[in-house]
């Protein structure tokens, strides 16, 4: 049963984002500058559209935190809409003085039109809105906080770009550099000559009125082994942290460890040897194709995520669209969009990965205050230690 229970709410240009998070023991160390840097690199990217150069994106701790402590009650997060200025008399709780003009030409590969449907709305904006990915600003902040919880317990999560449409960066196994490198890369890539490659692609696409697409990888490191269950389908890591990256806008596709690649190559080539390590003392393997899951499980490997994001499905040069009014043909709607947004996708990657994984944290070990939730880890520690001997 989950542990950790958030939500968000707000439009895309409506007066703000709201998160809602609850679950955090009390006694974390919390301030909203914590959050900052994580929403500041979500907002970053070659290929963003001019909405990144309105906004500044800040979390706003309204409740659960007091003098910089969490309490253990539900913590209430704000994130102002800067461009809701723009857009008096169209969006807002209050009735509008006059109808403002309705968008009726649905785009394809975006929920105008099934969500229209869906919950019958003859205005398209009443579905785009919220089906913005503006909306992952909130799951980013609740992430934020997931990674000081995490933090508690050496545990790290960090996401980097590796492709970018058909341009793909060089695999490296050292991931504190990689992790460094992707920090400081406007692209997110680690790969400085794969990254010159991916901005000019998204150059000459953005020239073309099109768009693209690509993957990001997302690692977490020092995750103890025991999270998640294989006992029931609905506890199971790797399918808990699928869903929760598939959940994110325009992801197509999540692979665990090696993927969909293992399925090309026999056993002997998938499974990753145990052995102890140099101390005797834990169990360990010497390769990682399994993505540091297995049945389901945390196997203390670094879990390795991979998703796949579609190209954004807003283009200067439209698609064949219909007019819901009419039913007439007509060229899909256009939204101020990006050109390119995988590198800050991967951002809301790393805390959908967080906000996972501190859920399974507080499953295992529990814990109403981070004192109690710490002293539940450290015996399970002791016990894998003393484990067969």
């Amino acid at each position: 049963m989950s542990r950790l229970k958030w939500s968000t709410a707000g439009e895309s240009h409506g007066p703000e984002i709201l998160a809602l998070v609850e679950g955090i023991p009390a006694g974390l160390s919390l301030r909203e500058g914590d959050l900052l840097a994580d929403l500041v690199r979500r907002q970053r990217g070659y290929g963003r559209g001019g909405r990144m150069k309105i906004e500044s994106d800040r979390a706003e701790i309204v409740a659960g935190v007091r003098g910089g402590t969490t309490l253990g009650s539900p913590i209430a997060m704000r994130i102002v809409n800067r461009d809701f200025a723009s857009w008096a008399g169209k969006m807002g709780a209050e009735p509008f003085a006059s109808p403002p003009e309705p968008m009726v030409r649905p785009r394809p590969g975006h929920a105008d039109l099934a969500g229209a449907l869906k919950y019958d709305r003859r205005d398209l904006r009443d579905v785009l809105e919220r089906a913005s990915a503006r909306e992952t600003a909130a799951r980013v902040a609740v992430g934020g906080v997931c990674r000081k919880l995490l933090a508690e317990f050496g545990i790290d999560v960090f996401a980097h770009v590796i492709r970018i449409g058909r341009i793909e960066a060089e695999a490296s196994s050292d991931f504190l550099a990689t992790m460094g490198r992707a920090r400081a890369s406007e692209m997110a890539c680690a790969d400085p000559v794969a990254e010159a490659r991916m901005r000019d692609a998204i150059l000459s696409t953005s020239h073309a009125g099109d768009t693209l697409g690509g993957v990001f990888e997302v690692i977490a490191t020092n995750v103890p082994v025991g999270l998640g269950s294989h006992v029931s389908w609905d506890r199971k890591l790797d399918g808990r942290l699928a869903q929760a990256l598939m959940s994110i806008p325009a992801i197509k596709g999540v692979e665990i460890g090696a993927g969909f690649h293992a399925a090309t190559l026999p056993g002997s080539q998938v499974h990753d040897p145990i052995s102890l390590d140099p101390s005797g003392t834990s169990f360990t393997r010497a390769s990682n194709r399994a993505g540091g899951m297995e049945g389901g499980v945390s196997n203390g490997m670094p879990i390795v995520c991979r998703a796949a994001m579609k190209p954004i499905a807003t283009l200067r040069k439209p698609l064949d669209s219909v007019d819901i009014r009419t039913r007439a043909p007509a060229p899909a709607g256009f939204e101020r969009s990006d050109i390119c947004a995988v590198p800050s996708a991967s951002v809301v990657g790393e805390a959908m990965v967080l906000v996972t994984l501190a859920d399974a944290m507080l499953e295992k070990f529990g814990g109403d205050s981070l004192v109690e939730m710490s002293r539940n880890h450290r015996g399970y520690l002791e016990q894998l230690a003393s484990f067969g001997g």
